[in-house]
């Protein structure tokens, strides 16, 4: 990721969480939070419920990946966490990318 970094503590997660505004779609939800930065940091993450840790390793990697194609696209300075959704569990990349397309355009943070 050129411009992003990893949200990798459970604190980091847990204070997106708390103070953090949300949008939801079918697939994901995103949770957003300034971050005072000028970069972004994002998280996903995915429960058991989604399905076992192919499946979850699976969709974190087309979030990732969608994320990391349309990156110059986001506005720099928040802390972004996704939660992959149960009815993510069969969907394809281009699925997810627009998932979080639109996540990114109910935020606000969509520049195109």
């Amino acid at each position: 990721m050129k411009f992003s970094e990893s949200l990798k503590s459970n604190k980091d997660f847990q204070l997106v969480y708390k103070n953090g505004n949300s949008y939801a779609n079918k697939h994901l939800v995103m949770y957003i939070l300034n971050n005072n930065m000028d970069k972004n940091r994002i998280g996903i993450s995915a429960s058991k419920k989604v399905g076992n840790s192919v499946v979850r390793h699976r969709l974190a990697r087309l979030v990732r990946e969608s994320y990391r194609l349309k990156e110059e696209d986001f506005n720099s300075g928040f802390d972004i966490v996704i939660v992959v959704r149960v009815a993510a569990k069969d969907k394809t990349f281009r699925d997810m990318q627009s998932s979080l397309l639109h996540l990114g355009k109910l935020h606000n943070i969509v520049k195109r």
